[in-house]
């Protein structure tokens, strides 16, 4: 068996940098394309499996592009190297592969022929490079191809359930634009830089959620009229309402997708941001199963209400968030929905804790834990957020008084409402209830206090 040659990093150039900062640029490039690849597609998905494995790849890429920025900038020429150009046949490759047709070719493009192409690349270097010397490359790139196996492992089970192949003239495209990308062997000359991929390409305006996931029944209405002075109404508001979390973390693929000049640690906040919503949807819905209620009885609506016959396809096409529509998406998650909840979550978790339902309390807590960190990504960014807008405001001033606005709002609204009958979404309120009930009984269901309004 013929060993690979070793590939020396220096040669007799009067230079000081090593060859492999410029593949280091281009995987960045490349893994940075990934992201954007995973963000424009993953509103496709209709399966609640295939939402949290997605937006746990969104942010396993960021971190993917976060350690190859990390060995760049370690070389000569520091926070210079992350502007090394790469060449424009990467552009090409990227964009062959996300304008698929179909998800059915996404799929494949994205989790099959772009990531192989792509660990191809990093194991024929693994294999040359000096296992001393370069060490530190090497466990960056170790740590991104164990990503990218995670991803292939996803891709099977999501093949098995769901089976097919690309398309034959799909394929050809990516064959050829990745011949003329050198198989991403590196040695690329850059006779134009590479620019963002996608472009051309839009996120769907309006998400997949599965097939029997819309709700027969709206039951928010009667869980804000009650909110202040029923405990087990709260619980299930709270296991509820972090369900409908994954809504935000899909509403997010779009702020990402469209952040594209944005510093890249925007990327990787939002990236943390969005995969922490898309756990807390999910932890929402882990809360219901141990209470025995699936997605299928309880609903996943659309934020807004949006109903559709078809909620399985993604359909439409995203409009462009401008500077300011992205400033305001970021203010009011941070500064008003966030922010205005810490009270009642807070009074949620003590009182989970009081009455003996723990599993619901550490849901709480880890919930206040993230929206923590979340609330600091908001106060980071607003600035240059607001800079880019053209907008000069006090986002803390104008943040508190949304907040207010919002609280006397369903404030009126919950007072008016006190007396309603509410018919069969009530009835299904309670018959809910008395089946959490019956798993996990809090023993201060009748002595607890009346607490918060619900803010908003």
């Amino acid at each position: 068996m013929t060993a690979t040659p070793r590939i020396v990093q220096v040669d007799a150039k009067p230079r000081r940098k090593p060859a492999v900062v410029q593949l280091l640029a281009e995987w960045e490039y490349l893994e940075r394309s990934l992201h954007r690849m995973l963000c424009g597609w993953g509103r496709h998905f209709p399966d609640w499996t295939d939402k949290v494995a997605v937006s746990r790849h969104v942010w396993d890429q960021a971190e993917c592009v976060r350690r190859l920025r990390e060995r760049l900038v370690q070389f000569p020429g520091t926070h210079k190297n992350l502007e090394t150009p790469v060449s424009e046949s990467l552009e090409a490759f990227g964009d062959a592969v996300i304008m698929a047709h179909s998800l059915n070719d996404a799929v494949d493009g994205i989790y099959q022929l772009f990531i192989n192409a792509l660990v191809k690349s990093y194991l024929t270097y693994a294999e040359a490079a000096h296992p001393i010397h370069d060490a530190p490359t090497l466990a960056a790139i170790s740590e991104n191809v164990r990503a990218k196996e995670q991803m292939r492992l996803w891709l099977r089970d999501y093949r098995r359930r769901n089976p097919g192949r690309h398309s034959e003239e799909y394929g050809a495209k990516i064959a050829t634009a990745l011949a003329e990308a050198n198989g991403l062997m590196g040695g690329l000359p850059v006779d134009r830089p590479a620019g963002t991929i996608g472009l051309n390409f839009r996120p769907a305006k309006r998400c997949a959620h599965s097939k029997n996931s819309q709700p027969t029944l709206d039951i928010m209405p009667v869980l804000e009229c009650r909110f202040k002075d029923d405990l087990e109404v709260r619980r299930l508001f709270w296991c509820y309402g972090y369900l409908l979390a994954m809504n935000l973390a899909e509403e997010q693929l779009i702020w990402l997708y469209d952040a594209h000049e944005m510093p890249w640690e925007f990327q990787q906040d939002v990236s943390r941001h969005m995969w922490d919503e898309s756990r807390h949807g999910d932890s929402g819905h882990s809360r219901l199963l141990d209470f025995g209620i699936s997605i299928e009885e309880i609903g996943y609506p659309y934020y807004g209400g949006n109903k559709t016959d078809r909620p399985e396809v993604a359909e439409g096409a995203a409009a462009i968030l401008s500077p300011k529509d992205l400033y305001d998406k970021v203010f009011f998650i941070g500064m008003v929905a966030e922010t205005g909840h810490f009270h009642v979550k807070h009074e949620a978790y003590d009182d989970f804790k009081a009455g003996g339902d723990l599993e619901s309390a550490e849901m709480m807590l880890f919930d206040i834990i993230d929206e923590t960190s979340h609330v600091q990504y908001a106060h980071r960014w607003l600035p240059l957020l607001a800079e880019r807008a053209g907008i000069e405001v006090d986002f803390r001033a104008e943040g508190a008084a949304f907040r207010a606005r919002l609280q006397a709002e369903t404030t009126a609204r919950v007072d008016a409402s006190q007396g309603t009958d509410h018919g069969l979404a009530g009835e299904k309120v309670e018959k809910l209830i008395a089946r959490m009930r019956a798993i996990a009984p809090l023993s201060n269901a009748n002595s607890c206090p009346p607490r918060s309004y619900k803010p908003m």
